[in-house]
């Protein structure tokens, strides 16, 4: 399928999200389209795939001119969207999910569609368990549903928003074998990404969104110094390595273990001191979140002890650890880190110590503006935080953040972030580190691990490596660590 956009412009208020974007993408090819967070891809990606309305602009498939008025148009013209965070729903199996959007009789459907999954399956080297239930899933593979999903519905065009986010290195492999297939079988693929490395190794060719607008076409071969200057009109320069002197233990696991109904984590013995990052490796569902949910005190210890900053918080509630100076940041941002539904500033207000059962507007206003100015975030204090790029969701969660404390967990604090807004996130992460917080965080982007731990450990089935220094492992070392074997 040809896709031709011509002049797309969509707003948001005063916001123009897409400005007059122009652009031809060929069928049988893997495009890229690259960006900043709030460059505009993914608005643009949801008018081209019906989620979305455009203000003004056509849109032409194989030389006919449509209007996309929702997703279902969209799918019977040929056209599904893979989003960063599946849309799905959790609590229904694998084949009922499978089955959304078919049409027919529900136990015909439910025998024909079984056929159609295990043959998706089988042709693209798929697991999965058409009775399980999604919600007990990890994201490689409720990505893989709805990518079968969508082709069981016949379409010609598929669009992939960050699709390399939180999965594994294996279900990458898989996938970009997928991808090229599917290509080489006629479909378009249409691949939004952050990380050039990939847009490199699957795009013949990519788009590049600045402001948005578009910045400029590349043809592969390409170099990321050519594609990170069309994305911020400038090249990006890392800061070097700098390690601080490290104080007094600011968190200690003795022999401890973790049950949880999927996963046992245990002969967990660890000391993180004070100004130390800590960065945790292995795949998806190997433990490192529910070590982290351990230490942030929402999930209790089976066995073992657990202390901050030399006080016992074994079995104490959640609001004990708040109090010690413990913060936990989810990987879900909108799901457990912000209430969508409400505005920077009544987040500010909620996020407060408080004055009675009194909020006082003005100053949370107040607050709010100088968060959004000191953590560059884009909106206003009245921005519900579901209209906010990825990018800038993190940005105000960041702001919410007590100035002071001990202990900072994080999951994946990059996820789905473009190079300059995750090296700003690093800044001042790095930041509170000088101010002696200790840091640990997850991540499955091996540069990430190697280029702000002090220490990595590894993950694997339940259980923690002995602590690697990383300023003596590659990242082709952690990945085979990872792997299970030894570099």
């Amino acid at each position: 399928m040809n896709i031709e956009l011509d002049c797309i412009t969509k707003r948001f208020g005063a916001v123009v999200a897409n400005d007059g974007i122009s652009m031809t993408i060929a069928g049988g090819t893997i495009h890229g389209l690259l960006g900043e967070n709030g460059a505009g891809k993914t608005t643009l990606m949801k008018i081209l795939s019906g989620y979305q309305s455009c203000d003004a602009g056509t849109i032409t498939l194989d030389g006919q001119a449509v209007r996309l008025g929702s997703p279902a148009e969209a799918i019977r013209a040929g056209i599904g969207m893979l989003h960063q965070d599946p849309l799905d729903v959790p609590q229904l199996s694998v084949l009922d999910n499978f089955m959304l959007g078919r049409e027919g009789g529900w136990h015909l459907r439910r025998r024909a569609a079984r056929r159609d999954l295990d043959a998706l399956c089988r042709r693209f080297g798929f697991v999965l368990d058409p009775e399980a239930t999604v919600g007990s899933l990890t994201v490689g593979e409720r990505q893989q549903l709805e990518l079968v999903r969508l082709l069981s519905l016949g379409i010609r065009t598929i669009i992939l928003d960050e699709p390399t986010t939180g999965i594994s290195a294996p279900q990458k492999a898989l996938l970009f074998e997928t991808l090229q297939r599917l290509a080489g079988e006629g479909l378009t693929v249409i691949f939004v990404s952050h990380k050039l490395d990939e847009v490199r190794q699957l795009c013949s060719r990519a788009t590049v969104l600045r402001r948005g607008r578009v910045a400029g076409e590349v043809c592969a071969p390409f170099s990321d110094e050519e594609l990170v200057t069309l994305m911020f009109d400038q090249c990006l320069e890392r800061s070097p390595r700098r390690r601080v002197p490290l104080g007094a233990p600011a968190l200690t696991l003795q022999d401890a273990s973790i049950r949880t109904y999927r996963l046992t984590v245990r002969d967990l013995s660890l000391s993180v001191c004070a100004g130390e990052v800590l960065g945790l490796a292995g795949l998806e569902g190997s433990g490192q979140s529910l070590f982290l949910q351990a230490c942030a005190g929402i999930l209790p210890l089976a066995s073992g002890t657990l202390t901050i900053a030399g006080h016992d918080m074994t079995h104490q509630p959640y609001r004990r650890f708040l109090e010690a100076g413990v913060a936990f940041v989810p990987a879900a941002r909108l799901e457990e880190g912000l209430i969508p539904g409400l505005t920077i500033c009544e987040h500010v207000a909620l996020a407060a110590d408080g004055d009675g059962f009194v909020i006082r507007w003005p100053a949370a206003e107040a607050q709010a503006a100088e968060a959004i100015r000191a953590f560059n975030v884009v909106g206003t204090p009245h921005t519900a935080v579901e209209e906010l790029s990825g990018g800038n969701q993190q940005r105000a969660l960041l702001a919410l953040l007590p100035e002071d404390l001990n202990l900072l967990l994080m999951e994946h604090p990059t996820r789905g972030l473009d190079i300059e807004s995750a090296d700003w996130i690093w800044s001042q992460l790095l930041q509170r580190r000088d101010r002696g917080t200790a840091i640990v965080f997850t991540s499955t982007d091996l540069d990430e691990l190697v280029e702000n731990s002090d220490r990595i450990v590894v993950f694997s089935g339940g259980v923690m490596s002995t602590p690697v220094d990383a300023g003596c492992i590659t990242c082709e070392e952690l990945g085979h660590l990872i792997g299970g074997r030894v570099a």
